[in-house]
């Protein structure tokens, strides 16, 4: 009994190390997400993002009028209520990934109807 009390320790070392090295060996051989083209294509000039922001309290507000009417959307899906949302002397940039058109049509006319909206330029991607 003393014996096999002893060997317990012994029994649980091993077996922990057995699962850390299969799940290590199981995340190596999985694919990680090539996103090269999608980063080539935001680098340049012509794609905005965040910091494209206006920090005047015009654009700010047109972006958090526009923020608020799609989280209020319960229709929405969880990623078209995380589009990010530019604006820049009025013109909103819309982008991200949303579930369907209905959804990248729905957001569009939402943005479009904030005052001060002067054009939008919608860059939604329907996600497959």
């Amino acid at each position: 009994m003393k014996a096999l009390i002893a060997l317990l320790p012994l029994l649980l070392v091993f077996s922990c190390s057995k699962n850390r090295s299969e799940d290590k060996q199981a995340s190596q051989t999985a694919v990680e997400p090539d996103n090269s083209g999608r980063n080539a294509r935001d680098s340049n000039d012509q794609t905005k993002t965040a910091g494209d922001q206006s920090e005047n309290e015009a654009d700010r507000t047109i972006s958090q009028n526009i923020r608020k009417a799609v989280t209020d959307d319960d229709s929405l899906s969880t990623n078209a209520k995380n589009v990010k949302i530019i604006t820049n002397d009025g013109t909103v940039t819309l982008r991200g990934p949303v579930k369907s058109e209905k959804e990248k049509a729905a957001i569009e006319a939402k943005a479009k109807q904030v005052a001060g909206v002067k054009r939008v330029d919608n860059q939604l991607e329907v996600a497959s």
